[in-house]
């Protein structure tokens, strides 16, 4: 069941941080030690850390991520927020939500000034109609100036918004191909240790196989890592394609969001030119409450990116200290020796089973040489003795040197190839050897079952102990946290331009539109003299 939990978790967090990561975004609040990426929303249930181990760090708790996680608390009379990364603490979530309120206050003030000021244009235009006459050339001059230059921002940040997606979205993709292979490797490594399990309680060399308490274990731990092989791939399956849907999704919204904004921004400009100032008005009102919606999306964003960077940068700091207190302890089950050394032990006793059911036969039937009437031990052994093979453990199962003679687990079907003989058809040795074809290819599966054991060994152990876990996060943070940093910069960069830049250019569509007005009225209703000495 833990080693289920481990797989879980590895699985569920680096999947669901994956789908935090289309939000995450640079912002001015982010350091030089973090990198956007992992939000991990956890599992649904909550599991000790059993320490079996005491270390130094066993009676420390730590906070996770402590000085980026130092913000105002506003649900503690905005007090500095002193609990590290703790996905389950409100006071956490307040503190990283207050880092967004100036972008939805920028959003709220825009959507009620604005608003306001159309209003007012309306009811004065409607109520208080008069004519048009009289106007600056130099303000005329500076708004046109100032229309083209944030028409030119907004389209530049429309296609830095658009190439920074669509480098993010290849920086995530390669993310998540990431952890799905790690899960895919972890799910086939486990499938071959429950084989190796599995062929080990079949070996038959001789009409001697394992002792039945052995079976009987290797079917108790078969069952186990059966269960969390098959879900680990199930698991990984489903949430593989709800990201890759998540990650489109987020896709075709910034890639539609940066063509509404240059669409609006050219038309805006084109009909702003013209003096179609009915359109003006109709894509002002518009982009009146997509530059609103903008400032929110920018504050959702920097919500999520700094949530991400916390847990990225807690993510690092538990690697560094896996056996301390965090708040990853709710999360993670580590390190749970007792179970892990059940695992590598059954391992290590099923292949030192193996090893001496196969010395035993090459010590006491092969070679030795038997009457003719001592069928079936009596298959005519003759010429050199078989080598015994190489047993990597003790009694106590700790690891044990190889005797002068012996044969290793890796090349011991080559070297007993050569003490195989020629059978007739009754199964006697025709030709000088100890080993019939029979027995060899009985031993040979046999010291292929032990071998695979002996190299997965340590696979359980580090699934075990969490050290594929460290390994994933490390390599995560420090082979994709930058280029997801980095292209989700150009991400924030390109929502801001887009967002400030169109905020202006309404507001200059609308003042350029009444200068242009004044002065076309003032060029057809007054005379040239009387135009220059209104001009100013």
């Amino acid at each position: 069941m833990l080693l289920f939990l481990k797989l879980k978790f590895l699985v569920f967090s680096s999947f669901l941080l994956l789908s935090s990561i289309p939000f995450s975004f640079s912002s001015s609040v982010d350091d030089g030690n973090t990198s956007g990426l992992v939000l991990v929303l956890g599992l649904s249930s909550r599991t000790e850390r059993l320490l079996a181990d005491y270390s130094t760090d066993h009676n420390s708790t730590l906070l996770l991520a402590s000085n980026r996680t130092s913000r105002k608390d506003p649900l503690n009379h905005f007090h500095h927020y002193s609990g590290g990364w703790n996905i389950s603490n409100r006071h956490y979530w307040a503190s990283v939500a207050y880092t967004a309120v100036p972008l939805f206050v920028i959003g709220a003030l825009w959507f009620l000034i604005f608003g306001f000021a159309l209003t007012l244009i309306c009811l004065c235009y409607c109520c208080c109609p008069r004519e048009p006459y009289g106007y600056s050339r130099i303000a005329y001059a500076l708004s046109l100036i100032l229309l083209t230059l944030f028409t030119i921002a907004a389209i530049v940040g429309c296609i830095v918004l658009y190439t920074g997606q669509a480098k993010f979205h290849s920086s995530t993709r390669s993310t998540l191909d990431y952890v799905v292979s790690q899960a895919d490797t972890t799910s086939e490594n486990l499938r071959n240790v429950s084989g190796y399990l599995s062929a080990a309680k079949r070996i038959n060399v001789d009409q001697v196989i394992l002792p039945s308490n052995v079976q009987t274990d290797i079917d108790r731990i078969q069952n186990r890592i059966n269960s969390s092989a098959t879900t680990l791939s199930t698991k990984t399956e489903d949430n593989s394609q709800k990201i890759k849907n998540l990650i489109q999704s987020v896709r075709l919204a910034l890639i539609i969001l940066s063509a509404v904004m240059l669409l609006l921004t050219f038309l805006g400009f084109v009909f702003s030119i013209f003096g179609m100032q009915a359109f003006v008005y109709i894509l002002v009102i518009a982009g009146w409450i997509l530059v609103t919606g903008t400032f929110l999306l920018c504050g959702i964003f920097l919500l999520l990116h700094n949530v991400t960077g916390d847990t990225c940068v807690a993510m690092d700091q538990w690697v560094q200290h896996p056996t301390a207190h965090t708040a990853l302890d709710d999360i993670l089950p580590c390190v749970d020796n007792a179970t892990a050394q059940e695992t590598l032990t059954k391992s290590k006793e099923v292949t030192s089973q193996l090893v001496n059911l196969m010395n035993s036969v090459i010590t006491n039937i092969s070679n030795n040489n038997f009457a003719p009437n001592m069928a079936p031990f009596y298959y005519n052994q003759s010429g050199p003795q078989v080598p015994n093979l190489c047993n990597p453990f003790n009694a106590d199962l700790t690891d044990r040197a190889c005797a002068p003679g012996e044969v290793e687990l890796n090349n011991a079907t080559q070297v007993w190839r050569g003490y195989v003989c020629e059978t007739s058809g009754s199964g006697i040795c025709a030709t000088t050897g100890r080993l019939t074809p029979g027995i060899y290819g009985q031993m040979a599966a046999g010291v292929n079952v032990s071998y695979g054991l002996y190299r997965y060994g340590p696979f359980l152990v580090n699934l075990e102990d969490c050290s594929f876990v460290r390994k994933t996060f490390s390599d995560i943070h420090a082979g994709y946290c930058p280029g997801l940093r980095k292209y989700s910069r150009w991400i924030y960069s390109g929502l801001v331009m887009v967002a400030t830049a169109v905020m202006a250019s309404l507001v200059f569509w609308v003042i350029y539109g009444r200068e242009r007005r004044h002065r076309v009225y003032t060029k057809e209703h007054m005379p040239r003299g009387v135009e220059g000495d209104k001009h100013n």
